[in-house]
């Protein structure tokens, strides 16, 4: 427990540096969105299917992927759609492969998913390659090209929302 600890210190020392690091204003690129991936927590994972809300609402996207961060229990099989805290080492190294892959792939739009802050999911989102972020206000805004203030349990309405704006950026 107390290396538990010492691993989650030393992470979020390593995104506060690299959050510091990020230019003030992101150049917004117009380049039109046919891929997107999900960021969210296994909550969310589980109790809303958010794949299809995406795929209903952006029915031009080709690809959508989506990945979960559950706490690591042994009892638990390994995933290609979650990851564990083990996933990340204390120096912020992205251990699993697949989740690496996840995150160097360069989606044209990121959406987090998840309106608690977690370390773990707010990293991925800062070390994702994805051209245009989307996010829930109030997690960390300087992560995000876009944050929406809505209730995450109403996917509808924070989907309208982001088509919305998205349509506003010339991104559909």
């Amino acid at each position: 427990m107390v290396f538990g600890k010492f691993r989650e210190q030393a992470l979020l020392k390593k995104f506060k540096k690299e959050l510091s690091l990020l230019p003030a204003s992101n150049a917004s690129n117009s380049k039109t969105i046919t891929s997107i991936a999900i960021l969210t927590d296994n909550v969310m994972f589980e109790n809303i299917d958010i794949v299809e809300e995406v795929k209903k609402s952006f029915a031009s996207v080709r690809i959508v992927q989506i990945y979960s961060f559950r706490r690591f229990k042994k009892s638990e099989k390994k995933s290609y759609k979650h990851f564990t805290e083990k996933d990340i080492d204390w120096k912020g190294v992205v251990i699993d492969a697949s989740l690496e892959s996840f995150l160097a792939h360069p989606f044209d739009l990121l959406i987090g998913y998840f309106n608690v802050n977690n370390l773990h999911l707010e990293y991925c989102a800062l070390k994702s390659k994805a051209t245009f972020k989307v996010g829930f206000s109030g997690v960390n805004d300087k992560i995000y090209d876009l944050v929406i203030s809505e209730n995450p349990n109403n996917i509808d309405s924070y989907m309208t929302v982001a088509k919305k704006y998205l349509k506003l950026l010339h991104k559909l």
